[in-house]
């Protein structure tokens, strides 16, 4: 990795609390840029090697939104070395971003929910009791898969001493923001029932204490990627499609579903930790049933 990168991540880090994950995005992208660029240094490039590069992402098919995200990686790595005088100009500023579409995010039905939940409750074992504890954790409360499988154990004990249905429970999320989310009573339940096996795996003495899901893996806790996988294996023996089943989608289900069922777009934005509301609207696709039926019962002309 060039100098130059390394120092501009590290600025990404320091000013705007970035995950390690997002971090690692950048660098794939900007990396990706020097190499069909087949150089070692992001300078001197032209508005012209931009747009090449952009050509190049387009005839290998990339999506737009992926294009999008590669163009906004570059504008930031430019703009940060035309601040630190590095270049004399930008040669991303007169490019236009491409044009993309907001995606419909994949959606879980809750009938599909409840499917996987009770799939989780019918597995035996430590296994089955961790399984149904991370399903509980995430549908109840949206959190990114990253915060879920990261959370501390003291913050867990903490909330649990309130002993407050649906209980309160502080989290750090996004830029290292912390955020209210609430348990519910289901979830409080596999919580408690999860608490009393979790030491079956911190078999190494890893987390000595620190995560709620201890295990081997390097960081110390339950990786996201292995949970990704348990989900898969869930949603086959609930005889949902593959494709339908990740841990995002479950946050997408939870916001849907909660949307659906007269939430506002405010409180859950709170709730999901996101910092513009535009984010958040998204999931008002799935407000259109309830939307006519409030209509046909409200209107007044609604029966002429």
């Amino acid at each position: 990795m060039t100098n130059t990168l390394n120092i501009f991540l590290e600025g990404l880090s320091a000013e705007r609390g970035l995950s390690q994950n997002t971090l690692q995005a950048y660098q794939r992208d900007l990396l990706d840029f020097l190499d069909f660029l087949k150089k070692d240094t992001f300078f001197p490039v032209t508005p012209s090697h931009i747009r090449s590069y952009l050509q190049h992402l387009n005839e290998r098919a990339l999506e737009p939104r992926t294009i999008a995200r590669r163009l906004s990686a570059l504008r930031h790595l430019y703009q940060f070395l035309y601040e630190q005088k590095e270049i004399p100009e930008d040669p991303t500023c007169d490019i236009e971003m491409p044009k993309i579409g907001k995606a419909l995010p994949k959606v879980l039905s809750e009938e599909e929910v409840v499917a996987l939940v009770g799939a989780a409750y019918d597995k035996d074992g430590p296994e089955g009791i961790r399984l149904l504890c991370l399903l509980e954790l995430l549908y109840a409360t949206g959190l990114r898969v990253s915060e879920l499988v990261a959370l501390p154990c003291s913050d867990i004990i903490s909330a649990l001493r309130q002993d407050q249905i649906p209980m309160p429970l502080v989290v750090r999320g996004k830029g290292n923001k912390e955020r209210l989310v609430l348990l519910s009573a289901p979830a409080v339940k596999a919580l408690k029932a999860y608490l009393e096996i979790r030491h079956l795996f911190d078999t190494e003495r890893k987390a000595l204490g620190k995560w709620l899901f201890p295990s081997s893996a390097k960081q110390g806790y339950l990786t996201r990627q292995r949970f990704g996988q348990l989900l898969k294996e869930l949603a086959l023996e609930a005889n949902i499609p593959l494709d339908k089943v990740s841990p995002h989608i479950i946050r997408h289900a939870f916001a849907s579903h909660m949307l659906n069922n007269g939430a506002d777009l405010l409180s859950l934005q709170k709730l999901l930790g996101h910092s513009d509301i535009a984010t958040t609207e998204i999931y008002t696709h799935v407000m259109g049933d309830r939307l006519e039926k409030t209509l046909v019962k409200h209107h007044p002309l609604s029966d002429l």
